[in-house]
């Protein structure tokens, strides 16, 4: 029974509560352009933000089958799966930790398809705010530019875990804010990647500070 509804109700009871929640923001576009460049970008890219700025930006994006996004293959992750399958969302089980080759295969097979995906800069654990180089690498191999997105609230919470997660409140105001693109080499040496963390890591750090 508890498997039950740890897999079958909850995630349709969240579903109904974060749509509930969201659809009473507000909403605005830091740069209208950015978005409007990301919608009408032909090929494969991969949009990529930090874990704590993931839940208004689940919702924004969601019903959007093209995107595929990855998800860790733990108890949790079976969880966020199934709402992520509500929402709209391609799924792809795997993370850095574990799963690693066979879902970064995956991920490299989608953006050679043309189509796109999501991953999240800092990872499913962190470091906080230090981009990995997965995605970086992703990027390289299948000649896909990264786009930076967050987007800010004037009201919210922050919860004491590790990524400092954001929570808007209801009825608040969010902005949402896109980032140029980040091109990565094909086959980038190991210099060329930690330079491109770095930049990734300054225009979320600065598109989130703009954003607030």
């Amino acid at each position: 029974m508890k498997k039950f509804l740890f897999n079958f109700v909850l995630p349709y009871l969240l579903y109904v509560l974060i749509f509930v929640w969201c659809w009473t923001i507000r909403e605005s576009r830091k740069k209208m352009e950015g978005e409007d460049c990301v919608r009408n970008l032909s090929g494969s890219y991969i949009l990529t933000l930090w874990h704590g700025r993931i839940f208004y930006l689940f919702y924004h994006l969601r019903r959007r089958s093209d995107f595929h996004l990855l998800i860790s293959p733990s108890v949790d992750g079976d969880l966020l799966a199934r709402l992520a399958r509500l929402m709209g969302y391609s799924v792809i089980r795997g993370s850095t930790f574990k799963k690693a080759v066979s879902s970064t295969r995956s991920l490299i097979k989608i953006l050679r398809r043309g189509e796109r995906i999501i991953i999240i800069a800092d990872g499913s654990r962190g470091p906080r705010l230090k981009a990995q180089s997965g995605c970086i690498q992703i990027a390289g191999i299948t000649d896909s530019p990264l786009i930076p997105m967050t987007y800010g609230a004037t009201h919210k919470i922050e919860l004491n875990t590790w990524d400092r997660f954001v929570l808007p409140l209801p009825f608040t105001h969010c902005t949402i804010n896109f980032g140029d693109r980040i091109t990565v080499p094909h086959r980038a040496d190991e210099k060329i990647i930690q330079q491109k963390q770095k930049e990734l890591e300054e225009s979320l750090s600065l598109l989130t500070e703009a954003s607030e």
